[in-house]
Parts: structure tokens; C-alpha cells; sequence
């Protein structure tokens, strides 16, 4: 139907001027020639379906052709045969492309300034920590201690969710040793678990895998940060690997109050907070997972979690066996 649609004009005039003979034939010959009008129209006739046979064929294999172009992910009005305004087609693709552009080198330097922010916070918040050591009521540094460490992580987070969104997303994938990635996990997280009283369970010795050991402990921080937020009492988290055959598999289990069936399989998605708003307790952004979530599929991980509400959540990061970075130690 799009054919006709595309063609109507076309083969209409055809039809109308065949009318328009055909009338002047009749007004001019009158009856008695009438065998040959019919034959010329015959001829006319089948000289038209012949044609439009032939086009019809010609722009159905255009449309197929269109199709596929249009399954994939680059621009293709410069690939299609007899593009109508192609010129000016080309003409709007370089001036979003242009647009999009400076949109970029604007987002671009805005990450580098927050970055350099970044690290000029910590310069006084080195300071703040200093002080803090001087304090003599326990109960005030304590406190302080407290506030400064939030502070310290939220920084660190910001920063490498600066490198995360960054074009050049660095990447140093090598043999890692799973515990050596958990004990720095735990240490950038001990004020929080000793404040809480958390019992810590590892079995994770001897396990190694290709990452990047960075951004490992960033997720591993973000995981064990969620557990303290969701501890109760008497909080316990467990964090164990399984070797099978074709992957490593790292597991974080807490025994917290759990997701609900109804929110588990959106957690790791963009600002997603939760149907149960954590009671009140603490205010969440929703961005802590979704970064996970990011971080993960840019190593080329997976990361799964269930959870039963009430008792407990537990994460679950796959490690394929990389036969390419093993291929590369060997050389």
C-alpha cells in the first residue's frame, strides 16, 4: 500500500492522459476506427503494467534493503538509492551532530571541574580529620568522626562517578586477588561496621579473577554501604566465592531487613528507592546500585541479588573465565 501511496501521483497522470487520448481519439475518428484505439490501448496498457511491474519490484527490494539498514546503529540516508532531500537530510545530521558535539565538550568539562572540586575537598577534609583526633570528648568526636567519614565516602563516590561517565573509561584488568579486594572493602568501611558491631564472615582465600581491583572495591564498598544501611540488630555480612567450572562467583549476604519481591528486580535501576522508603530511617538517592550496575557491565561482570523481606539480601558477582587476559600472561 505505501507503494501506491509513494507512486499515486505518478501512474495517475499516466491514467489521465491515456482518458484524455482516448477521448480526442473518439471526438476525432468517431466509431468506425475504434479496433485500432482498443489495440493501441492494449499496447499502452501492457506497456504500463510491464513498468510498473518492474518498479514495484525495484522499490520492494529498496524497502528490504531500508529495513536492514535500519536494524543497525549508523545514520543511512546517504546509503539509500533515489533519497528523496538527501542533501538536506545530511544538512540537519551536521548540525545535530555538531550540536551534540559541544553538548559533549560541555559535559566533558563540567566532569573535570567537579573532579578537580573533588580534590580539593579532600584537602580540607584531611585537615577536618586532624582536628578531630584533637577533640577530647569522646562522645563529640565520635560524632564528628562520624560525619566526616559520610562526608569522605560521598566524595569518593562522586569522584568515581566522574571517572565512570568519563569518554575515556580507564580500565587496568588484571589477576586480582578476591580477599586482598574485600580487606579494602572492609577497611574503607571499618568506622561504620565497628560503630554498628557488624560480624563479618569471609571465606574468599585463594580466589582470583580478572578485573580491574579499583573499581571491584568501589562496587564491594557500595554493597557492604547498603548492608550497613539495611543492618538491624546483631547484623551479620557474609562474603564468600564459589570457583565453577567456566566462572567465580563472589557472593555479599546481609542479614538486614531485605527487598521486597515487588522491588527486587528494579533495584539496580536509575533513582529507584524502594517501595518501602526504608521506614525513614535514611534518605536514599537510588544511585548507588544503578553505578554497580554500570560498573559491572563495563568489566564485562554480571551481578544478580535476591532477598527475602525480613531476613536477608544477597548479591552474587559472576566472573567469566577471561581466556584472553590468560593468553596475554602467558606471552
Amino acid at each position: 500500500m505505501s507503494f501506491f501511496r509513494r507512486k499515486w501521483k505518478y501512474y495517475g497522470l499516466c491514467l489521465a492522459v491515456m482518458g484524455l487520448f482516448n477521448f480526442f481519439f473518439i471526438f476525432l475518428m468517431g466509431q468506425k476506427e475504434l479496433k485500432y484505439l482498443y489495440y493501441l490501448d492494449f499496447l499502452l496498457t501492457l506497456a504500463v503494467l510491464l513498468f510498473w511491474g518492474f518498479d514495484f519490484y525495484k522499490d520492494k527490494k529498496v524497502q528490504i534493503y531500508k529495513e536492514e539498514l535500519m536494524r543497525g546503529d549508523s545514520t543511512i540516508c546517504h546509503l539509500l538509492p533515489d533519497f528523496d532531500n538527501k542533501d538536506v537530510a545530511e544538512h540537519d545530521m551536521q548540525v545535530l551532530t555538531a550540536e551534540l558535539q559541544e553538548k559533549f565538550q560541555e559535559n566533558c568539562e563540567l566532569q573535570d571541574h567537579v573532579a578537580r572540586w573533588c580534590h580539593e575537598f579532600k584537602i580540607p577534609l584531611a585537615a577536618c580529620f586532624l582536628m578531630e583526633e584533637k577533640i577530647a570528648d569522646r562522645k563529640i568526636r565520635k560524632g564528628m568522626r562520624e560525619q566526616l567519614e559520610k562526608m569522605n565516602q560521598q566524595i569518593n563516590a562522586m569522584m568515581l562517578g566522574c571517572r565512570l561517565q568519563s569518554p575515556v573509561f580507564d580500565l587496568q584488568v588484571k589477576k586480582t586477588s578476591l580477599m586482598e579486594c574485600v580487606r579494602t572493602s572492609i577497611k574503607n568501611n571499618q568506622f561504620f561496621l565497628i560503630q554498628k558491631r557488624v560480624e563479618i564472615k569471609l571465606d574468599v582465600a585463594g580466589f582470583f579473577v580478572y578485573t580491574d581491583p579499583s573499581w571491584l572495591v568501589y562496587v564491594l564498598d557500595q554493597l557492604i554501604n547498603n548492608a550497613l544501611k539495611y543492618a538491624e540488630q546483631d547484623p551479620v555480612i557474609h562474603i564468600w566465592a564459589q570457583q565453577e567450572e567456566q566462572e567465580t562467583r563472589l557472593f555479599v549476604e546481609d542479614s538486614g531487613e531485605g527487598i521486597k519481591s515487588s522491588d527486587i528486580r528494579r533495584i539496580f535501576e536509575k533513582g529507584f528507592t524502594g517501595s518501602n522508603r526504608h521506614n525513614g530511617k535514611y534518605k536514599s538517592t537510588g544511585m548507588g546500585l544503578y553505578m554497580v550496575s554500570k560498573i559491572i557491565g563495563r568489566l564485562g561482570h554480571e551481578i544478580q541479588a535476591e532477598s527475602e523481606y525480613g531476613s536477608y539480601t544477597r548479591f552474587c558477582i559472576i566472573f567469566k573465565n577471561n581466556d584472553y587476559y590468560l593468553t596475554l600472561q602467558k606471552l
